[in-house]
């Protein structure tokens, strides 16, 4: 039996972990936040002073960090080294981070694996950067979910503020801006759409309208 994988892709700030943690959980399906392990292995190094251009630094620190999923009460939780960092690895800082570390390729190959043997063992919605392209090139469905920049920062920016954070809008927009350039030109994985993936642009839709539109989808992908 071949379980069924969902690969939805993007840039930051689209939507993809509300969309496709929502879409799991009507179709049933395991929800693998591909982003939250990357920025948990940020996270560690951020808080050991661990700098991205120090690979023998970053690949000894490897060795250290155990990052795993837990599932409680419905929701996933993030776990380094036994300790639940879910809300710490939203911050501006570790998003930033995580998109340098993520380029390494000793930092994606130890992530690598558990994601594959999750994938294998269970019908799987996964969100990143490069899973249509890279980590689940054979899944059934691929989304490249999209927004303008501007609308992708004024997301983070309300996210931010309702959190109690101190940001301006500008700045914000500029960090997105900023994230996809360094997304799309990292020479290990970049951003890009799968050739075989749909676009859906969540710009002026709502989250269920977004919802509805994937799940159809991949329900017509099981019925094929």
């Amino acid at each position: 039996m071949r379980f069924m994988n969902v690969a939805i892709d993007g840039p930051a700030g689209a939507g993809k972990s509300t969309i496709a943690k929502a879409c799991a959980k009507e179709l049933g399906y395991i929800y693998v936040d591909t982003g939250a392990m990357y920025r948990g292995i940020a996270l560690y190094m951020v808080d050991h002073k661990i700098r991205p251009t120090d690979i023998e630094a970053v690949k000894q620190a490897l060795l250290d960090v155990n990052v795993t999923l837990r599932y409680e009460d419905g929701k996933q939780l993030l776990i380094v080294n036994g300790q639940d960092v879910s809300d710490r690895i939203r911050t501006p800082e570790v998003s930033a981070a995580a998109s340098l570390f993520s380029a390494i390729p000793e930092v994606r190959k130890a992530l690598l694996d558990l994601q594959h043997d999750i994938a294998e063992k269970n019908n799987v919605l996964m969100d990143g950067r490069d899973i249509g392209t890279v980590i689940l090139p054979q899944a059934q469905v691929k989304i490249y979910l999209d927004a303008s920049p501007e609308i992708r920062g004024k997301r983070r920016y309300d996210e931010l503020v309702l959190k109690g954070e101190s940001v301006v809008l500008e700045d914000i927009i500029e960090d997105v801006k900023q994230r996809d350039y360094q997304d799309m030109h990292r020479e290990t994985s970049p951003l890009k759409k799968a050739d075989d993936a749909i676009v859906v642009d969540s710009s002026y839709m709502t989250i269920e309208e977004v919802q509805n539109k994937i799940v159809s989808l991949v329900r017509e992908k099981e019925n094929a």
